[in-house]
Formats: structure tokens, C-alpha cells, sequence
């Protein structure tokens, strides 16, 4: 390293002063890559950077292995005053209570080093751009303090300017409010959120809907299409609208929820008809291309709409609404619809949570105050709403946030304890488990894998909860099997399969981690034993009659989608040439993506990429709703564990959830740990 460059090491630790050279500082990675806390993608990318220049300096080296492996946890891009901050924020370290190999962390490299001459270094460099990097070309972009992948740091560029563009509020018609008391003559909330979102969306070309479980998301976003849709109806110019949500799980659950709203809309059939309720996934509402992560629709081949309806818009990650953005038509409309306090997106990016920051206070300035009271006839003074500015709080001008749940009341545990969790107020939240003014929610203590109380909730012999366990479905396939003498083309073998798929859809085990004592691969191996010693299971291949699985990769030509679960039964076939005998085979029983209820039979052998599903993580669970969501937390802390994971899992209960833990302490720490996505993801007026 040259003396007018930064002296990144000079001041380290003993330790790590072996670090003075670029090849040094990769050996070090090769050390962090080899300990399990770095990528093999990581560690190449620093390598192929010095490769492209050899001078570049260990600094920025290890700045590049570094925002690299935080886009892979989540984080747009490296902010380096945080990293200062907390050094070994940055690496993928192990959970608590596993000891460190010893070998120099990152808070030893980086001490002594400021945040002036980390950025002194990268600017420097000749594979960043940190001064009009929309005219550059090098890898690396440095904004302030933020270090990103040039890809990513254009990512976020065009959504930010995506949605500024679409924030200036449209002129509404003069019978605007008379429309919006005909859709919500039934009302009896004060103010009524949902009359006030569609009131929001209709000024808007983008607009955020917000709400916990059971707020009435989807019947604001119904009445918001039919507010739309009937002035253009009576024009004799029927908008063109889109659903989609980024699953088909999610966008399997909105069309059955759409279908049976729509026809409940106090509007004319033609306004009904009108109304899509048909869902798809993003993907293939964009087009996606086979081993690309390219889309048919984009700025240069725009969809064909006129209003796009994203469901479930927490999980959208910043590539995906950079795509999105890209494909939507100038004049159309987007509206979001989702819960911001859920998990995050898998991919890089927390896109809802990020344009929601200010949901909760409201910042509506007087002008939009003003307005919501003249055509929604509501009083927001009883809301106690922050004071916002046109300016300053463009977004928050059309986000709407519903604050009163239909599903969660007062006498909800489970509503309560996802308040309290939402709140970071760990002891409330263990104080509401333990004292038993609840019955709809409950914590036990398990002692190790074999503790009776895990069994007896994962078969459904606990008593307490009067809810089903895992036995259930498997006495329903047992006992309401059609007889052997029944026609394979019978609709028996329909209602049976769809009999055995929603009682098995009545109970989920989650997981907070796939590996580990109480991991997801451990706790499928475990109740899968457990349902076999009970003469439940016969599992002695890959694939046996009551296997539950769930989908991992899209498959569009067997229509199944990731998130999918299916359960192996055995059924009768239709004979493949007349005059031979109809046959018994083993096919796998997926209820239908399209709202119809209906059931597809598919060979095994057929499947895309499949796993066995007693239990699930709980990333993998949001878009589902069961009546007992158990969440097993690991038996020790772990950086996936945050509130927003417990969140998550508390609300996929309706009826009852059930807390297991192995070890004190755990559920607190996640309680108090919220998530944490680095991004430049902001809105407001100024420079990115």
C-alpha cells in the first residue's frame, strides 16, 4: 500500500498486522470464506477486482467482499459509518453460543479506521464511482457514506424516480363523495380508514395501502377497483386492471378472497364484470424469461393496463419494483397493498418497509387534511395524526394506514401479542403468554426433542388447544377414502383430496431456521418419525401416501407455484387405452391457483423441486393463514431471530398460536431485534 493511500492497517491489533498488503487481505477472506462467515461469491468478487486492477488498494478490496456479502443478507448496500459502528455487523458470524475461530473479525481490521479515510480510499479507486456515477461504468458506486453494486445502487435510482414521478395528486371528479358513501353506507368506523385509502387512491397514480391482519386490505382494494371502474364503465371505457401478488401462494389466497367480494359490491353486474378477479404471480405478469433475470415487459414493452393491484407487497424486493416500475404504462395507476410490519422481501431490499417509515404518524398536511374531509365527510381529528408537508411528505400524502383490525379485537390474545411484538415491548409480550388472560395464545418450555409436549401438540393430542395436530389429516385420508369400487372419473376422489388438503392446512409447525436441533429439516424428520411410530405413516421411500409437500420453484406448465403444498394420495386412474382396468397410482393432490376449489392430481415424478412440509420457515408461510401457527423457536439466539420474524408467525394464526421454546431469553432478544436493511431508499426531496 502506497503512503499517500489510507493507511488502513497501521493501526490494527497485533492480530491482524500481517494485513499490509492486497494479498494478505485476501487471504484473510479466504480465512472468513473458510470459517463459514463469507460467500465464495464474495470472496471471487474482491479477487476479480483486483484482477481488473491490480493496484487496488485492501481498503476497498475488503469494502467490495463486504457489500457484497450484505446484499446476500438482505441489505441494498454497505453503509459504512454503520459498519464502523458495528464491524461485525457486516459478516455472516455464528449464532450465540457457538465459539469463533480464531481469526481476526472485522472489528479488529477495521479499528483505528475512520469514516473519512474509508471513503477517502474509495473514491480514490478506479473501480468506484463516487462522482456522477450515472455517467460511469466501475462496479462499485459510492453515495455519501453507502457503498453499492452499481447494479443495485440503479435499482434503487429507478424506483426513486419511478415513484416521484407518479406522486403529483390527479384531479378527481366533483361526485367523488357521493360515490364513496354509496360503497360505504355500511360503515361504522370513525374515521373509517378504508373509505379514506380509496378516497387517497383515487387522487393517485401510486398509493400505499397499509394494515396489520384483519384491517380489510382486500375489501378497501375491492371497493377502491369498483370506485375507479364504474365512472369508467359508464363512459363505456372499462379500465383495463391487473392483480398480481409475488407468489402464487399469495396470489392463490387474493383470488379467492377477491371472488367473493366482488359479487357482494353494491354496483351494477357490468361494474362487477368489470373486475378481474383473477391473480397472477409478478413474474409471470411481467413475462419472466427462461434462465434470465430479464421480463418480456419492461420501458420498452410496456404492460397493457390501466391500474396494477400488487398484494402482499412486503415481500417485493427492490429489483423486483425497479422491473415493475419499468413495465408500468406512464398514465397507470399502482397500488400497493400489504402488512409493512411483516418479514421482508428474501431478495435484497425492504421496498414496503422503506416507503413506509412515516405510516403510522400519518404526516398529512393540512391541504390533504383538509381535502379528506371534505369528500370522505370523516373527522381526522380523533386520529391525533402528525402535521406533514406537501413537500416533505409527498409519499406519506398517498399512504393510507388501517388502524382498525375486524379479525384481532380487544379480546384477542393474538392481536394483543402481535401489537406488543410490533412494539419491541418484549416483556408485555411474555407477560401476555404466561398469565393465561388469553386463551388463544400460550408458551411451553420443551426440554429436548423428544419432550411429550412436542409430540402431543405436533399429532393433535394436546387437550388444551382443542385444535387439530398433524393425526388429523391423516385419519381424514384414512377414514373418508372413497371405496375401492369407485370410478376414477368419480368427483368422490375430488372431495376427498380437497377434504385431506384444508385439514391438513388447519395446523403448521414454523420454523425460525432451516438447520439445527429445532430447525426445519430436523423438526420435518422428527414429526414425520413420530406419525410413523403411531402406525400414521408408511415412509419407507422418497415419496409415500401422506407426504405433505411444498412447492420451491415455479412450474408453469403444471401451474404450480413456489409456495404450493400438495400431499401424495393414492388414486384411482383412468385406464390409458379402452378396455384395459382402471389402476391405483400415487399421485400428489395441489388445490387449484384459480379460486375454483378444484384439485390437480400430479405424477411425483413430474414435480419441480419439492420438500416435505410438517414444518416450514416462516419466510415461507407468509401469503398463508392457519388456525394453529406454532412457531418453535432454535435454542439459541441467532441474527434471523427479530420481531418482525415472531410478527410474522403470530399472524398466521386465526384461531391459535402457540409459542415453543427450548431455552429462556430467546424470544425476548428477537422481540427487541428488529430488522435491520441497509438502503438509500427514500423519497423526500433532496439528493439521493
Amino acid at each position: 500500500m502506497q503512503g499517500d493511500q489510507l493507511d488502513l492497517l497501521g493501526a490494527l491489533p497485533v492480530s491482524a498486522t500481517q494485513l499490509d498488503s492486497s494479498d494478505a487481505l485476501l487471504q484473510l477472506l479466504d480465512d472468513w470464506l473458510a470459517n463459514g462467515w463469507l460467500r465464495a461469491l464474495d470472496r471471487a468478487f474482491a479477487g476479480f477486482l483486483l484482477e481488473q486492477a491490480p493496484e487496488t488498494s485492501p481498503a476497498v478490496l475488503l469494502a467490495a467482499a463486504l457489500v457484497s456479502h450484505q446484499l446476500g443478507h438482505g441489505h441494498v448496500c454497505l453503509d459504512l459509518a454503520t459498519t464502523l459502528a458495528e464491524p461485525d455487523f457486516a459478516l455472516s458470524l455464528p449464532p450465540e453460543g457457538e465459539s469463533l475461530i480464531d481469526t481476526p473479525l472485522p472489528s479488529a481490521v477495521l479499528a483505528g479506521v475512520t469514516l473519512d479515510s474509508w471513503r477517502a480510499a474509495l473514491q480514490a479507486s478506479r473501480v468506484v464511482d463516487s462522482q456522477q456515477p450515472e455517467q460511469g461504468s466501475c462496479p462499485l458506486v459510492l453515495i455519501g457514506s453507502r457503498l453499492y453494486l452499481r447494479r443495485y445502487w440503479q435499482y434503487e435510482r429507478q424506483v426513486v424516480e419511478g415513484l416521484r414521478a407518479r406522486l403529483q395528486p390527479m384531479p378527481v371528479s366533483d361526485d367523488l363523495p357521493s360515490r364513496l358513501q354509496a360503497l360505504f353506507a355500511d360503515s361504522q368506523q370513525q374515521p373509517d380508514w378504508q373509505l379514506i385509502a380509496c378516497a387517497l387512491a383515487a387522487r393517485g397514480r401510486f398509493s400505499i395501502i397499509t394494515g396489520g391482519p384483519g384491517t380489510g386490505k382486500t375489501t378497501t382494494v375491492v371497493r377502491l377497483l369498483a370506485l375507479l371502474q364504474t365512472p369508467a364503465v359508464e363512459r363505456g371505457q372499462a379500465l383495463r386492471i391487473r392483480l398480481a401478488a409475488p407468489t402464487g401462494k399469495a396470489a392463490a389466497r387474493l383470488t379467492e378472497s377477491i371472488g367473493k367480494q366482488v359479487g357482494q359490491l353494491p354496483v351494477d353486474d357490468a361494474v362487477k364484470d368489470a373486475i378481474p378477479t383473477e391473480v397472477s404471480t409478478l413474474h409471470r405478469l411481467l413475462g419472466s424469461l427462461p434462465d434470465s433475470r430479464h421480463f418480456r415487459h419492461h420501458a420498452g414493452n410496456p404492460l397493457a393496463l390501466d391500474v396494477l393491484v400488487v398484494d402482499e407487497a412486503s415481500m417485493i424486493d427492490l429489483e423486483m419494483m425497479a422491473n415493475v416500475l419499468a413495465a408500468l404504462p406512464p398514465q397507470a395507476r399502482l397500488v400497493l397493498l400489504g402488512d409493512k410490519d411483516q418479514l421482508a422481501s428474501v431478495e435484497a431490499g425492504a421496498v414496503l418497509g422503506d416507503l413506509c417509515r412515516d405510516a403510522d404518524a400519518g404526516y398529512y398536511s393540512k391541504q390533504t387534511r383538509d381535502w379528506l374531509e371534505q369528500v370522505s365527510g370523516q373527522s381526522l381529528a380523533a386520529a391525533q395524526l402528525h402535521i406533514g408537508d406537501d413537500s416533505q411528505h409527498a409519499l406519506a400524502q398517498q399512504t393510507a394506514m388501517l388502524r382498525h383490525s375486524h379479525r384481532f379485537g380487544a379480546d384477542s390474545g393474538i392481536g394483543e401479542l402481535a401489537r406488543a411484538v410490533n412494539r419491541c415491548a418484549a416483556d408485555q409480550a411474555r407477560e401476555l403468554l404466561t398469565r393465561g388472560h388469553f386463551t388463544d395464545i400460550r408458551s411451553q418450555r420443551l426440554s429436548g426433542p423428544s419432550d411429550p409436549c412436542f409430540a402431543a401438540l405436533a399429532l393433535g393430542s394436546d387437550s388444551d388447544t382443542g385444535l387439530p395436530g398433524y393425526a388429523a389429516y391423516l385419519q381424514v385420508l384414512d377414514q373418508q377414502r372413497p371405496a375401492s369400487s369407485t370410478a376414477a372419473l368419480d368427483p368422490l376422489w375430488q372431495d376427498w383430496a380437497r377434504a385431506v388438503l384444508k385439514t391438513f392446512d388447519r395446523f403448521q409447525l414454523l420454523c425460525a431456521v432451516r438447520r439445527g436441533e429445532w430447525g426445519v429439516e430436523a423438526v420435518n424428520q422428527r414429526v414425520a418419525a413420530l406419525l410413523q411410530r403411531r402406525g400414521l405413516l408408511r415412509s419407507e421411500q422418497l415419496w409415500y401416501e401422506g407426504r405433505p409437500v411444498l412447492v420451491t420453484r415455479n412450474d408453469y406448465s403444471l401451474g404450480l407455484m413456489n409456495g404450493d403444498i400438495g400431499i401424495a394420495l393414492r388414486i384411482r386412474e383412468p385406464a390409458l387405452i379402452a378396455g384395459q382396468a382402471e389402476t391405483d397410482a400415487l399421485r400428489v393432490a395441489f388445490a387449484r391457483n384459480d379460486g375454483s376449489g378444484n384439485i390437480r392430481f400430479v405424477l411425483p415424478s413430474r414435480l419441480p423441486e419439492v420438500e416435505t412440509v410438517f414444518a416450514m420457515t416462516v419466510h415461507k408461510s407468509q401469503g398463508s393463514e392457519f388456525e394453529h401457527a406454532v412457531l418453535v423457536l432454535p435454542e439459541a439466539r441467532n441474527p434471523v431471530l427479530t420481531k418482525e420474524l415472531v410478527y410474522t408467525a403470530i399472524t398466521r394464526a386465526s384461531r391459535q398460536f402457540t409459542l415453543l421454546e427450548s431455552r429462556p431469553g430467546v424470544f425476548e432478544a428477537a422481540v427487541q431485534t428488529p430488522v435491520r436493511r441497509i438502503s438509500g431508499l427514500d423519497l423526500s426531496p433532496g439528493p439521493d
